[in-house]
């Protein structure tokens, strides 16, 4: 795919926060470490635990090693973010805080694959996608939108049903 190089210089470009850039500089290491051999893994264990323990447990986001994430990723006050790691997430998207993306469980109890999201696309604060579905090229999702089903490319999805109980 990309060098670690191009990865990290194309994140930092599009991250003007620190703590964006420390985020996807340290997952894009770790990945690199977590995608070699079996020798390397093992060696890199500590690292591995270093970036879960950072990441998960002081800035509060899950951006699991072996998730398939194009360059230039944006971050958005990131924090409160959960990716599924079966997610594919393509270049030059943007996710602001509080999105999730990942599976769901289907009728037959069963887990659904999870969701592969296409280049450019923009994700609103506290958006969650989820289950088996494709979202398309240059695509927004509005800010806490719920989106179950596929959104093809170009489109904006938001949610329009406002109640007030």
């Amino acid at each position: 795919m990309y060098s670690l190089f191009t990865l990290i210089k194309s994140d930092f470009k599009r991250n003007y926060m620190l703590k964006s850039k420390f985020i996807l500089f340290f997952f894009r290491f770790a990945n690199a470490l977590y995608e070699k051999n079996i020798v390397i893994k093992i060696v890199s264990i500590p690292v591995f635990v270093f970036y879960k323990i950072i990441t998960e447990f002081l800035l509060g986001l899950e951006l699991p090693l072996g998730t398939k994430v194009g360059k230039g990723l944006a971050l958005y006050h990131a924090f409160g973010l959960v990716v599924n790691p079966g997610s594919v997430i393509g270049d030059y998207c943007t996710l602001r805080q509080g999105v999730t993306i990942g599976n769901k469980l289907k009728k037959d109890g069963t887990e659904s694959r999870c969701p592969r999201i296409g280049d450019y696309v923009e994700i609103g604060a506290n958006a969650i996608i989820i289950g088996d579905i494709t979202i398309g090229n240059n695509a927004k999702i509005g800010a806490g939108t719920v989106v179950t089903k596929d959104i093809p490319e170009g489109k904006v999805a938001v949610s329009s049903n406002l109640r007030i109980l």
